[in-house]
């Protein structure tokens, strides 16, 4: 029997999603954690591999047992009572035995959070940036990222993939209350991709880098030539999105 699971989690304390020896990670604590419930061990995949002190409003795993769950109300508080309080099972959902939480996924959305003032209460969920920004260029530049597919320019080096195309759906800057927030949505996202289109797209807003530039660092398919990554802090993944009527039974 395979189920999705729905969850959220603060990323700061962890180093990521994914499990590695001596530092702790959500897929960790969560396989902990239904072990102890479940009294067997299982494995946990998730739908994105959130990198160190990155966050998640909402991320999707799946993981396999013999029999139905049962009563997965009462099972999501005994999991929740278990687990650090910065991470919370939302959703148990049976799902067919073939379907994987991370090819399955049809988009994901990430938001980019950047505050203008120190705030005690955002500490380490918002990029704190005190250079005055041009979010008009960085919106003209952000459009041009939706006329092309290879992204390997945003990639990290030496990561194990079989190609760098991402398809992405919108990308845009927004202000807020408190500083801007960047949106972006694609079919996926390669390792380090958002924080790196953040962190050039700052340079364009600094007038450091003009928008025929940012566009010849797509072209140029290099790392090198894009801008360090903007910290962990700010990233969020806000959604994963899956066509339900093909995955339930």
């Amino acid at each position: 029997m395979r189920y999705f699971l729905e969850l959220s989690y603060r990323g700061t304390d962890f180093h990521g999603w994914q499990k590695q020896p001596n530092a702790p990670t959500i897929q960790e604590e969560l396989e902990r954690a239904f072990g102890v419930i479940l009294r067997q061990p299982l494995e946990i995949i998730g739908s994105s591999r959130t990198d160190a002190g990155v966050h998640a409003e909402q991320q999707f795993a799946h993981f396999d047992v013999a029999e139905p769950l049962p009563a997965p109300d009462r099972l999501i508080h005994g999991i929740n009572s278990i687990l650090p309080n910065s991470i919370a099972v939302k959703n148990l959902t049976l799902v067919k035995d073939e379907v994987h939480s991370r090819f399955a996924a049809t988009h994901r959305c990430y938001q980019y959070r950047i505050v203008y003032q120190r705030n005690p209460f955002l500490v380490d969920l918002a990029h704190t940036y005190r250079p005055i920004l041009d979010v008009q260029k960085m919106n003209e530049a952000a459009k041009l990222l939706l006329q092309y597919e290879d992204f390997e320019c945003f990639s990290k080096i030496h990561t194990d993939v079989k190609t760098f195309i991402c398809q992405i759906a919108f990308a845009y800057w927004e202000p807020t209350a408190l500083g801007i927030t960047f949106h972006i949505k694609a079919n996926r996202f390669l390792r380090g991709m958002v924080r790196a289109i953040v962190g050039t797209l700052l340079e364009v807003g600094r007038g450091r880098m003009n928008i025929e530039q940012f566009e010849q660092i797509i072209i140029s398919k290099n790392r090198k030539n894009a801008a360090a990554q903007a910290p962990a802090c700010g990233l969020f993944l806000t959604e994963v999105g899956y066509e339900w009527n093909e995955l339930l039974n």
